[in-house]
């Protein structure tokens, strides 16, 4: 009785709790770009949005050729709760996905799901072009094709404010260089996860851009081009989506049974859990002090990636038995105590 009040406690307690990682309240929500509002463009921009959301969710551009899915993709609407227009510019075809039906058709088709709550990346993104170069600020003009990309892609997006000073530090040099020390030191005041730095430059109306991205422990970088801002900003973050996906989104037939036990928590970081662990099915089954056990479907990798959001850190496994029998203060044999299961993954703050 006393588990299931303490439980009802922090269930009630919930949703006035900040998480740590950016849980994205629009996931299945798509602004697709549509040239008019004719019924052909409309059912063709219906399609393209699927097709996004897809990409969106799983990180894997392969899911949107999967054969369980050719149904949806003919008539998206069975998945739609509603669509309208935004004028823009651009014009774009807003569409709400139902969570619960594309969810299910997704683990249908045996394809994975990224879960809402996805690192946070703070943009040092730097214009280049014959008149000048500028770094792109929250709130700037320059700022709508970047948060456009982000969410079309699913990504947390953080802008600096790019003052005088982050002006100052937001140059090429800084943003080219091997080692992002200089934008790091300028970066500990925004909550992000991890550190995105864009060169991007401008030649004869066309754009390419020069990305970095450190997480972590891990460092991930490329180049892309566009023919414009819009199109440049869309394919980095389109990009970064499917280097992180994987990190996040079990492989297909990865996941397992796995017993998981977190060490120090309270009723914040119980909040931030139940939003970090839902895409893998987890269950609260004991609270013991403040530690707290769940018992969820992922792969090992899947999930300390997922937990390293909370900056949880992994805990060495339990010792298992010895192979000779103990002997006790009379010489008596003491039967070896059970090894600990193999599938049990324990974490602390």
């Amino acid at each position: 009785m006393r588990f299931t009040a303490r439980l009802l406690f922090l269930c009630l307690s919930l949703l006035s709790l900040p998480t740590f990682a950016a849980a994205l309240n629009n996931l299945y929500q798509v602004r697709e770009p549509v040239a008019s509002q004719q019924p052909d463009e409309r059912s063709a921009g219906l399609t393209r949005a699927l097709q996004t959301l897809v990409l969106r969710l799983t990180g894997d551009q392969k899911a949107t050729q999967s054969p369980a899915l050719a149904g949806y993709f003919k008539d998206p609407q069975q998945l739609i709760s509603q669509y309208g227009y935004e004028t823009g510019p651009p014009l774009a075809l807003v569409v709400d996905f139902d969570q619960n039906s594309v969810d299910n058709a997704l683990r249908r088709a045996g394809l994975p799901v990224w879960g809402a709550s996805r690192p946070t990346l703070l943009a040092w993104w730097l214009n280049e072009s014959a008149t000048g170069s500028s770094l792109v600020g929250d709130n700037q003009e320059s700022a709508a094709p970047l948060n456009r990309a982000a969410q079309r892609r699913g990504l947390p997006l953080l802008l600096p404010l790019a003052d005088l000073n982050e002006q100052g530090v937001g140059t090429a040099q800084n943003i080219t260089a091997a080692q992002p020390d200089a934008l790091r030191a300028a970066s500990d005041k925004y909550p992000a996860d991890g550190l995105l730095a864009v060169d991007a430059k401008e030649d004869g109306g066309k754009w390419q851009a020069q990305w970095r991205l450190w997480l972590g422990d891990s460092r991930e970088q490329g180049q892309v081009q566009g023919d414009n801002p819009d199109a440049l900003a869309d394919a980095v973050m389109l990009a970064i989506s499917q280097r992180l996906a994987p990190r996040f989104v079990g492989a297909p037939g990865s996941a397992t049974a796995l017993n998981l036990q977190v060490q120090g928590a309270n009723l914040e970081r119980y909040a931030q859990l139940q939003k970090l662990l839902e895409p893998m099915a987890a269950k609260l089954v004991q609270v013991k002090g403040d530690t707290l056990e769940y018992r969820l479907n992922a792969s090992p990798e899947q999930l300390r990636a997922q937990l390293a959001l909370a900056r949880l850190q992994e805990a060495p496994a339990e010792p298992a038995a010895s192979a000779a029998p103990a002997v006790d203060a009379s010489g008596q044999s003491v039967p070896p105590q059970p090894a600990a299961p193999s599938n049990v993954m324990r974490f602390r703050w």
